[in-house]
């Protein structure tokens, strides 16, 4: 127990800088129309989307290993520092290009969450001489995969190899790895201080389970393998140090007659910013699978009152569950835009945003914000709470296994805030990415860039976030529905062309997205005017 709260106090300070990504997978029994999704929220620095052509390469080739991919202060082709070199193969696959880059030609898709590990095993730069990151072995396997389970097996062979080097802190991760007809979730935990290629350890502990085709699962940056059963090679994946490293360590004791539980082994204390969204995510889509615990908000204090709230037992949340609705791209999309509305995690519902209006009775101030700044949390004293929606870039991917790769694969993407963001479809047949994606500068405001227009609006919402906010959604919501509408007549029209020659397809769908980005912009142009049109601080009573 008080190795537990020490590894709690450990990785307190951490919590606000790297635990902020959000994975939700669907297996295709499990979605509306029989696609897979894979979904993530707030990626790294660099949340420019640029396509990276596969090539061709020379027998004896080498592919540089690099770090500082998540990195946003460089031009689009410098990924960083190069820690090593590995061989390259004759030929790599095209994927699109971003801090974690999400999606090849194939429909391989792989989102990721930052976890928890123990202390013992955390590691960085300084402490061995493990050169591997989660996100370079995310485009090795882009470059060279077409299948879930070669992903898999490339990106173990990777860690174990040339050993896992976190790069969220010193936090292990795990990747949801998916194509057109299965979900897969890999998990990498680190092997601590001083490893060396030289002495025959492996550089990873990681396991990988499959999720059931008709369940769904969530990965708010915790591990949520459980039992490992090997007899069932269809179902479960791990290295060969997955249970022995425990053991050596005294964690496990193969005799005590318990069950060997990944999860509770190699991680510590559960948190409260994990089991807020295992909560609403199940309590969402299984309502009735379970006694489920209560956040539900009954009155403004009863998030306040911490001394009556428990931490349930992580057991209670399976690995994956079946839902009782099949779900869709827009149910996962609204999903990622939560604020815990209505629940005790809502940072709306604290008391101290109460004003008093002129019938002399409480209500909410007009400037409540389910996003209060740091210094805003000061001034009004409310507590922080993780939302869901976050910010930075993210993705919905939809993998349609009916149709050719260049049709069947969508990539749901939103830039800044997806609360306030509206999600572009990248078809990824598309033969390049507008420019307004490719442009970010977060040092210097750029009207030609697609995030800083839509961070321009997430901005000028705290004029009067109550009634701008709603402003804003009647403007972009009917344009965020036109592009759902509107995916099953541009499948129709790429299919056709695609019959007739596959670059005639891939023109009309570079063509649709050029003109769906270039509509985004002016949107967001239009909302801006109409925000600080209507909520100038001259028009506020300063």
């Amino acid at each position: 127990m008080k190795i537990k709260i020490i590894l709690c106090v450990l990785s307190f300070v951490l919590i606000n800088k790297i635990f902020a990504c959000t994975d939700i997978v669907a297996g295709k029994k499990a979605t509306t129309d029989g696609s897979v999704l894979v979904s993530h929220t707030y990626g790294g620095n660099d949340t420019r989307i640029r396509i990276v052509s596969g090539q061709n390469f020379p027998e004896g080739s080498m592919a540089p290993v690099f770090y500082g991919i998540q990195e946003i202060r460089s031009n689009l082709n410098d990924y960083g520092e190069i820690l090593g070199y590995i061989p390259q193969v004759s030929k790599t696959y095209t994927y699109f290009h971003s801090a974690y880059s999400h999606i090849n030609e194939f429909q391989l898709s792989i989102a990721e969450s930052t976890l928890s590990q123990r202390s013992e095993l955390q590691v960085d730069r300084a402490t061995g001489k493990q050169i591997m990151t989660v996100e370079q072995a995310m485009i090795f396997a882009l470059q060279r995969c077409k299948t879930a389970r070669e992903a898999i097996d490339l990106i173990t062979s990777l860690m174990e190899k040339y050993g896992f080097l976190p790069s969220c802190g010193p936090e292990s991760e795990a990747l949801c790895i998916a194509d057109p007809n299965e979900v897969w979730v890999l998990e990498i935990f680190a092997t601590g201080k001083n490893w060396t290629p030289e002495s025959g350890e492996l550089g990873a502990i990681w396991a990988a389970q499959r999720v059931p085709d008709d369940h769904i699962a969530i990965v708010p940056n915790w591990s949520i393998i459980k039992e490992i059963d090997l007899s069932k090679p269809e179902w479960f994946k791990a290295s060969k140090n997955y249970k022995q490293y425990a053991v050596d360590k005294n964690w496990y004791s193969e005799t005590s007659g318990e069950k060997f539980i990944w999860q509770e082994v190699y991680s510590p204390c559960l948190r409260e910013w994990a089991t807020g969204r295992f909560w609403l995510f199940y309590s969402t889509y299984a309502p009735n699978a379970y006694d489920w615990p209560d956040r539900k908000l009954t009155n403004p204090y009863k998030g306040l009152d911490s001394y009556h709230q428990y931490v349930e037992n992580i057991s209670i949340y399976p690995f994956s569950i079946k839902p009782e609705k099949k779900i869709s791209v827009e149910d996962i999309i609204k999903f990622q835009r939560s604020t815990f509305e209505g629940t005790i995690y809502d940072m709306c519902s604290d008391p101290d945003w109460n004003v008093v209006n002129e019938d002399g009775k409480l209500q909410k101030s007009p400037l409540c914000t389910p996003f209060p700044t740091k210094e805003m949390r000061k001034l009004l004293d409310i507590n922080y709470r993780r939302n869901v929606s976050k910010g930075n870039y993210g993705m919905v991917c939809q993998l349609r296994s009916w149709l050719p790769n260049d049709i069947g694969g969508i990539y749901w993407v939103f830039q800044d805030n997806q609360y306030t963001s509206t999600y572009i479809p990248i078809y990824i047949g598309v033969n390049s990415i507008h420019e307004s994606y490719k442009i970010y500068d977060p040092d210097n405001f750029n009207p030609k860039s697609a995030r800083w227009l839509i961070d321009f609006v997430d901005n000028l919402l705290y004029l009067r976030w109550q009634d701008a906010s709603e402003d804003m959604r009647k403007m972009r919501d009917p344009f965020q529905q036109k592009l759902f509408d509107s995916v099953k007549e541009i499948d129709i029209r790429a299919l056709d062309l695609y019959r007739k020659k596959p670059k005639y397809a891939k023109k009309f769908l570079t063509e649709t997205c050029t003109q769906n980005m270039k509509e985004l912009c002016k949107l967001y142009l239009e909302i801006r005017n109409k925000l600080i049109s209507r909520y100038t601080n001259n028009k506020q009573g300063v």
